[in-house]
């Protein structure tokens, strides 16, 4: 591996299978000559976790390929070389050689089915798990055929847990259905979806998934986009008792989601005359990860007290750091890690980037 101090990690499109379908915008940021959607609507970003599809245990996929000065590995096996440079000592004291962290593209064409994650007190105390899977949307765009797009997020009409039980065993969708409204969504914004509330994203809505890492669903439509799933990927092997003590069953109204589920900017710091970073979920809101964005149209160096993520999310800049530079242009994700001291942006016009960041 050629030397890795001082430089910006690359990384390449990683996709993975679904049970849905979707990947055409995907398909045509990496350049494929005829982008179209598939069962591949994903990209994992910085990902150390494996994807769980049964029926594809014996495929590999969900961890990522690292590129440093145009060389390949893998993703865990460069962290593993040097944690305390990459992750930062405190980071690793805390957490071990995980960044405790996946990011993920998703790009689905249809609406996904209704689900619910595991929150990290029920992972720990149910699953032996470190994580839960709670989760942020950060919306990047909308599929121009989508007049209204869409997702659902926690039921704001709450079902008596034995109807809901017998809706999923009938598969009676509508009923499900009628437990939620449709939250309106537009390019920038950012919900946080704790663990245990029931959701489903909109079909043609193009985000970032910032999430724990970890592949655990409950679904609770076995049947979307022409795809059945078997038995063993509804309820993570379980029965459809297990899948419904995952949700938090509170009602959430829709003043409740703007409140407590959209997530505005907020705590911006000027870094130039046209340029600035800002936070759009912290500690204060979910300790399982923090989202902050960087606008900026003057050139900026940039500094941080941890590794993070970084996606950009528009415009396209020049990155330098020693002797390393690099162009990046929209949708293209690097990692910067926890002992690089700075590193310089210039960006072409108006330039942003979205950094997800590890728990405290």
């Amino acid at each position: 591996m050629a030397n890795y101090r001082d430089k910006v990690v690359l990384l390449p499109p990683n996709r993975v299978w679904r049970s849905y379908t979707g990947g055409a915008l995907l398909d045509q940021i990496s350049g494929a000559s005829t982008p179209a959607d598939n069962h591949f609507p994903e990209d994992w970003i910085g990902s150390l976790t494996r994807a769980i599809s049964p029926g594809r245990e014996e495929i590999a996929e969900g961890i990522s390929t690292a590129i440093v000065d145009e060389q390949s590995c893998d993703f865990g096996t460069l962290l593993a070389s040097d944690p305390d440079y990459f992750l930062g000592a405190d980071h690793v004291a805390k957490h071990g050689p995980s960044p405790m962290l996946l990011i993920k593209f998703l790009d689905p064409a249809i609406r996904l089915h209704f689900q619910c994650h595991p929150s990290q007190e029920f992972a720990r105390r149910v699953l032996n798990s470190p994580s839960g899977k709670t989760e942020a949307y950060h919306i990047l765009r909308t599929r121009p055929e989508e007049s209204a797009p869409f997702i659902y997020v926690g039921f704001q009409r709450p079902p008596d847990p034995a109807d809901l039980k017998r809706w999923i065993e009938t598969q009676d969708i509508a009923a499900i259905e009628a437990c939620f409204d449709k939250i309106p969504v537009k390019r920038g914004d950012t919900f946080l979806i704790p663990g245990g509330v029931p959701h489903a994203l909109g079909p043609g809505v193009f985000m970032v998934e910032i999430q724990e890492p970890t592949d655990f669903v409950a679904r609770y439509e076995f049947q979307r986009g022409g795809y059945e799933l078997p038995e063993a990927a509804r309820f993570m092997g379980r029965d459809v008792d297990f899948g419904v003590s995952l949700i938090d069953f509170m009602p959430r109204p829709l003043s409740a989601i703007e409140t407590h589920s959209r997530c505005g900017p907020r705590d911006r710091q000027e870094r130039g005359p046209a340029s600035w970073q800002e936070t759009l979920i912290g500690p204060d809101q979910t300790p399982c990860f923090r989202v902050g964005r960087t606008c900026f149209a003057d050139p900026i160096t940039k500094a941080e007290d941890s590794f993070y993520i970084g996606i950009v999310t528009a415009g396209s800049l020049e990155l330098h750091v020693g002797d390393q530079s690099l162009q990046l242009n929209t949708y293209d994700k690097f990692f910067c890690p926890a002992g690089l001291e700075s590193l310089e942006l210039r960006p072409h016009g108006n330039a942003e980037i979205l950094e997800c960041y590890p728990p405290l």
